[in-house]
């Protein structure tokens, strides 16, 4: 019986937030070409109904942009997230350059990024799909 409680405690070993999961989930996405973004193609997506997750920055300059992410959201019935930095969701999106050390360098910053493909199934995957179930009732 031990060894069975063993071999599923690493799954509960590292502490595991919305922004690590949605870290995973994205790298999982760009790795199936299943990621958009930029809001002219994310607006795309969203209309076309072939969006699984929306994530939105809140430092976004134009309030147009949100008004416009969160009603296509709310009519097609697509989960929103919300990060508070584009420069952050540009990062985990793939959108700079890495040094030699492994550090992100010429972040662009993004202010909505849409999951088309899922990709991998993940911890994060799972996480982000219990964490919005809980946060959508």
């Amino acid at each position: 019986m031990e060894g069975d409680e063993q071999t599923q405690q690493p799954e509960v070993a590292g502490v595991m937030d919305v922004n690590e999961a949605l870290r995973m989930v994205l790298k999982a996405a760009i790795v199936a070409d299943g990621l958009v973004r930029g809001i002219r193609e994310a607006a795309k997506a969203l209309d076309k109904r072939r969006a699984h997750l929306c994530i939105l920055a809140t430092n976004c300059q134009e309030p147009m942009y949100i008004k416009l992410v969160e009603a296509l959201c709310n009519e097609h019935n697509i989960p929103l997230l919300k990060v508070d930095d584009n420069k952050k969701l540009g990062e985990w999106s793939g959108l700079c350059k890495i040094d030699k050390e492994g550090k992100a360098r010429k972040v662009v910053g993004c202010a909505c990024v849409v999951v088309t493909d899922w990709g991998e199934e993940n911890e994060g995957h799972f996480f982000l799909k219990n964490y919005i179930k809980q946060n959508s009732k």
